[in-house]
């Protein structure tokens, strides 16, 4: 493994650039340490990376192992030709801790995908500057961790033929095959049965014709989507401020079995280690490849803050740890404008537990670490934020209840995931075992503690070929004690495997204000104008054509675009962002 520096040196040196950091914003303001010390990729910062490391400066990934999956750029006869490693030289990587594998019988190449996923990961430069940003800080999500670059050839031969899991924490892997085979029949057996998180790209979207793309359409695989960046033509601006996933960029759902994916999106468009020197920085676009080490790298902090408090481990469990991750990352997600299950109408709320391009939202680090750090609670009085990691029993059929009280309804908004794994094989070709598959559903009652006939069910996701539920949903105020149940839709004495071990994780949060510019604001310019007019009647027709497509416009979010929300676009007319660009056009 390669270290270019003492590990201690490493750790004093991080902890006092964030504490630099932490006292120019307390000294000069937000705005004001920007200016001086501006941190890149600002992707990081618009999901809370570094708004966490303020609260806790040593979350930088120490003593996390990543599995980093990279694929050759050349092959010959079929046989990848090892230009898949990233480029080690370059000045970001001199504190990482790399290492690469592969068959060894040719000489490594670099590759600049392997590159820029590498430096969102593991990245850090003090001194780091390009022409069209000046001067800024490169700090990654992990700089701490320790990064095993594995070919993906030499992996499926080594780890996952043999089903032998590597010495990793988190697997992530930005490429992906339209159709699933062995290889990612093999990933969804070793997430299963080591419990180990595995991040995947799903794809790019409708103008890349890529389908929801396998191992990231896995069900036991945290599929990941890109949240595109604001075109506003100024690198500086595009590449801090973000707006949605779009299905011609990010690719959507259902897969061919009619599953939703991705599960979760994220930033893509970030600063990235280029390869033409040792100093060179570009821009990565707007890409799946690259918003999957973004989640894969708040895993890793969630990986990091679990071993250093024993209460929390089972979220790191070899039994089931992958669904504890998962569910924690979808229930902290945050919801963008039209975010909505399944298809367009609401008709489908309740079988359909995800967005179909959106998956359960944008990664929320903050969120994700506060639902962790908020406990793992057993079922019965549970805090109104917090997970478990539990099994149910098929055959009996009873189900886990979690009750908790808030003190204030108004306003709020209760999300719930429930996660479990499906089951494969532990042999080539890991088929998948559907007889022991679970359908699991989860529910949310409002309770009247004095009279349980005002008992009042708020919400239930039931889908029939998922292995994950979610629930997004508003609290009443009327109602201050709430309960998740979480039970078994196919009860039956006669099943072999009579427990399913689920993860559950919930919260409660604000509502969510309408006031965002991207309501209106659909080409993401920065202004609300006749280009977007033109986008939202073309949506609106085609809504009438296509009622099945995932269309953007239905502002008022009552299932169908139609006259209220065009009202409401005219109400925003000449609206413009903060971060607006004024250009001759405009």
């Amino acid at each position: 493994m390669r270290r270019a520096a003492d590990d201690t040196t490493i750790v004093v040196r991080r902890l006092w650039v964030v504490g630099l950091l932490v006292g120019v914003l307390a000294c000069a303001g937000v705005a004001g340490a920007q200016d001086a010390l501006l941190l890149q990729p600002q992707g990081l910062d618009y999901i809370g990376i570094y708004a966490l490391r303020q609260i806790d400066p040593a979350l930088t990934g120490d003593g996390v192992r990543f599995g980093v999956l990279s694929r050759s750029v050349s092959y010959k006869d079929g046989e990848p030709q090892n230009d898949y490693q990233p480029n080690v030289k370059h000045a970001c990587f001199q504190t990482a801790r790399l290492r690469s594998y592969d068959k060894g019988l040719l000489a490594p190449g670099v590759s600049a995908h392997s590159t820029a996923i590498c430096s969102i990961l593991f990245g850090e430069d003090a001194a780091a500057a390009t022409p069209f940003l000046g001067s800024f800080f490169y700090q990654g999500v992990v700089p701490a961790a320790e990064g095993h670059i594995y070919e993906y050839f030499h992996f499926g031969e080594q780890y996952l033929f043999e089903q032998n899991a590597p010495a990793v924490d988190v697997i992530t892997a930005s490429f992906g095959f339209q159709f699933e085979n062995w290889w990612t029949r093999g990933v969804e057996s070793l997430a299963e049965h080591a419990g180990l998180p595995i991040v995947a790209s799903v794809g790019n979207g409708t103008n890349a014709s890529d389908p929801p793309l396998y191992p990231g359409a896995g069900s036991n695989v945290i599929g990941v989507g890109v949240v595109s960046s604001v075109k506003t033509g100024d690198p500086g601006i595009d590449l801090m401020h973000f707006a949605l996933a779009y299905p011609d960029q990010s690719t959507l759902g259902p897969t061919q079995d009619d599953r939703c994916k991705p599960d979760i999106v994220a930033p893509g468009n970030c600063i990235v280690a280029g390869t033409t020197d040792d100093r060179s920085y570009t821009a990565s676009g707007d890409w799946s490849s690259f918003a999957t080490p973004v989640v894969a790298g708040v895993v890793g902090l969630l990986v990091q803050t679990a071993r250093q408090d024993p209460s929390l481990s089972p979220a790191v469990s070899p039994d089931g740890g992958n669904c504890a991750i998962k569910a924690i990352l979808m229930s902290s997600a945050t919801k963008l404008p039209f975010w909505h299950k399944g298809r367009l109408t609401t008709e489908d709320d309740r079988e359909v537990p995800l967005d179909f391009v959106q998956g359960a939202g944008m990664v929320n680090a903050l969120g994700a670490h506060r639902i962790l750090t908020a406990g793992r609670h057993l079922p019965g009085i549970v805090s109104s934020t917090g997970w478990d990691l539990n099994e149910i029993d098929r055959a009996r059929g009873l189900p886990q209840v979690y009750r908790f009280t808030v003190d204030e309804s108004m306003g709020k908004m209760l999300t719930a995931t429930l996660t479990w794994n499906r089951h494969y094989q532990q042999a080539f070709p890991f088929e998948r075992v559907a007889t022991a598959d679970s359908d699991l559903r989860i529910e949310v009652w409002a309770i009247d503690p004095e009279d349980s006939s005002n008992d009042l069910l708020l919400d239930v996701c039931d889908s029939k070929v998922d292995n994950v539920e979610h629930i997004h949903v508003p609290m009443l105020p009327e109602y201050r004690v709430y309960e998740l149940v979480v039970s078994c839709a196919d009860g039956d004495e006669q099943i072999a495997d009579r427990s399913e071990r689920y993860a559950l994780a919930w919260t409660v949060g604000e509502r969510p204000h309408a006031n965002s510019i991207l309501w209106h604001d659909l080409n993401a310019d920065g202004v609300v104008d006749e280009a977007d007019l033109a986008i939202f009647l073309a949506n609106r027709s085609l809504g009438l054509t296509s009622p099945d497509a995932y269309l953007i416009g239905d502002v008022n979010m009552d299932g169908v675009i139609d006259g209220a929300d065009l009202e409401s676009l005219f109400a925003n007319q000449n609206r413009k962002a903060d971060w607006h660009v004024e250009t001759a056009t405009n």
